[in-house]
């Protein structure tokens, strides 16, 4: 059955046979899951039971609901002071005693996906960016140097898939010495549904074979349930921490800033924000983010997927919806256990379609962390600088983070002063750079980019040494492309470091 016609049919008089039809699409799940549990292995059992007693939540609520576009009329604006501007947090200065703070503070990092995209095997956060420096080399770095600097003893916690975790907790040993305490705990394991009979493509709980493509990570927004599954909520909540940092580990831009942590320490108990989320100006490379709004008397986050149609285009507008979510998000542990517990967590579900490489369509049910953003407490949202979201998706973004734009300071990256421009050089790499590895071979050494404004490139193009990349006259408008011989090659007395063609990530 099409389950676009089961979910939405409009004829009101098949609703008693819809809910037949729903009742026996859940119990034939049920009875699936229950077959599934019984090939697992002792060890995995009950963390698989766990994982399935989440995922058969998530798949009530697919049947139950009709369909993910909300109510555009009652889409407000934030309300004043909803949003505050980082320049204002900034203003309060930073206490004396900045480790008491810091103490209350553990960083997540959501480290669950591949590096598939850019033609990588392995966990995403072991690609190299930056001086032969991983994600999570930097990350590590970064943390080490607020504890050191300040005495104070913040842990990193990665939230890992299974796709992803074996391979993470290899490479941690490396860390030992490091004056960071590392914790992992997996996000949940749940079974692909055909999308035509709508029960679990997998046939046994195994990962290998031809259960391969059966399984995937449930998105962020499950990090509320493993976390507190793994028992490390609890363990951190009688450490004495308060708050986490959650960001992508792809994001360089998503350090600890002392400003906004000193702002949720600093307010009284009782009207502590339980969730701050940090948004950033639209540009038109960002229209189709997440965005605040007013729904229903609290602030919400409004993805693009729960838009109506008619109402897309209002949506990508940069002057009605200014601002898009950096998925930097600070969260209060102790309401994230009250949440949890009271089963009070709403999250809109997204309805993922894939098809496998047999040809076979199947959906995934998935929840986004940012969502659950309206079942917290004086929740708020902060507009950050641009330069706090740095992420990595593409070797277009990688050129970036390995050039002259950036200096590098204990894991972190700044914009160098040297730049006049106020933001990043829009750059489009072609086909043939997508592979790190084909990346890497294309460039003799990473030109000089400080004046480059738009960079295009397209075709078997490769860079010598010593290339610096600039418009003339430092025009906004030009778009330096390759294919129509419209850039500036010089020769750079001070070339950018070679990028290293020993690359050591799980490139292949």
């Amino acid at each position: 059955m099409c389950v676009d016609l089961y979910r939405n049919s409009p004829n009101a008089g098949m609703a008693e046979f819809q809910e037949k039809l729903r009742l026996q699409h859940e119990n034939s799940m049920l009875t699936e899951l229950e077959k599934l549990l019984t090939t697992a292995k002792p060890s995995e059992a009950e963390i698989s039971r766990k994982d399935f007693e989440g995922f058969k939540k998530l798949f009530h609520r697919f049947l139950q609901e009709k369909g993910p576009s909300v109510d555009w009329a009652k889409i407000q604006r934030p309300p004043e002071g909803s949003i505050q501007p980082y320049e204002k947090i900034k203003l309060k200065g930073l206490p004396a005693d900045v480790a008491s703070s810091l103490n209350k503070l553990a960083v997540v990092k959501l480290n669950g996906g591949l590096g598939t995209s850019m033609g990588c095997k392995g966990p995403k956060s072991l690609i190299s960016v930056r001086n032969e420096n991983t994600f999570l080399d930097l990350t590590v770095q970064q943390i080490e140097h607020l504890n050191k600097s300040y005495n104070a003893d913040v842990p990193l916690v990665l939230m890992n898939s299974f796709n992803t975790d074996e391979d993470t907790k290899k490479i941690l040993q490396k860390y030992t010495h490091h004056r960071v305490k590392i914790h992992t705990f997996n996000q949940s394991r749940y079974p692909r549904i055909n999308k035509e009979s709508l029960l679990p493509v997998a046939t046994t709980m195994g990962l290998t074979g031809e259960n391969e493509e059966a399984w995937y990570p449930p998105g962020h927004g499950d990090i509320y349930t493993s976390f507190y599954n793994s028992g490390l909520l609890d363990k951190l909540i009688a450490e004495g921490k308060e708050y986490i940092f959650v960001s992508n580990i792809d994001n360089l831009g998503a350090t600890v800033d002392l400003h906004i942590l000193n702002h949720l320490m600093s307010q009284p108990s009782d009207k502590r924000c339980e969730f701050v989320m940090e948004v950033t100006d639209k540009t038109r490379a960002d229209v189709k983010g997440g965005t605040l709004t007013q729904f229903d008397g609290k602030l919400r986050l409004l993805e693009i997927a729960q838009v109506p149609k008619a109402h897309v285009d209002e949506f990508k507008s940069v002057t009605k919806f200014k601002i898009f979510n950096t998925n930097n998000l600070w969260i209060s542990l102790p309401a994230i256990k009250r949440l949890h517990e009271k089963n009070a967590m709403d999250m809109e579900i997204i309805v993922n379609p894939k098809t496998l490489d047999g040809g076979l369509n199947v959906i995934q049910l998935e929840t986004a962390v940012g969502a659950a953003m309206k079942s917290f407490d004086n929740a708020l949202g902060i507009n950050v600088p641009r330069s706090r979201f740095l992420p990595v998706k593409t070797s277009s973004d990688l050129l970036l983070v390995m050039s002259n734009l950036y200096s590098m300071n204990a894991g972190s990256l700044t914009m160098s002063p040297k730049r006049e421009f106020p933001t990043t050089p829009h750059v489009k790499l072609g086909s043939s750079f997508t592979k790190v590895r084909d990346f890497l071979k294309r460039f003799e050494s990473i030109p000089d980019m400080l004046e480059l404004d738009h960079l295009t490139v397209s075709g078997d193009v490769t860079f010598g040494k010593q290339v610096t990349l600039k418009c003339p006259c430092n025009t906004y408008l030009l778009h330096v492309t390759f294919t129509i011989s419209k850039c500036i090659i010089a020769y750079n007395p001070k070339p950018s470091p070679p990028p290293n063609q020993n690359h050591k990530s799980t490139c292949s």
